[in-house]
């Protein structure tokens, strides 16, 4: 499992987390994806890769700013916070 955290400029309420959302689960084949307009960060969980050029650009086709993209391994937490 791949984690991606986007960093987002211009999300200002839910609404523009939610824009963000939908392009992403429309465009990429992900498992999990949160927006936060007070983090101004987006973090997608995907079993494959995802390109972040063609992330950055379908998150920009919305009209928000992407500042950089980090991608890294997912490690799911077990039951109290434990790592499996």
């Amino acid at each position: 499992m791949k984690k991606i955290t986007v960093k987002v400029e211009g999300m200002m309420c839910g609404m523009c987390e939610a824009h963000i959302n939908d392009a992403v689960r429309s465009a990429f084949p992900i498992k999990k994806i949160t927006s936060s307009h007070t983090k101004g960060e987006t973090v997608i969980i995907s079993e494959q890769d995802i390109d972040p050029e063609k992330l950055a650009k379908t998150i920009e086709a919305t009209g928000y700013k992407v500042i950089g993209v980090e991608c890294g391994e997912y490690v799911k937490k077990g039951l109290f916070g434990f790592k499996k």
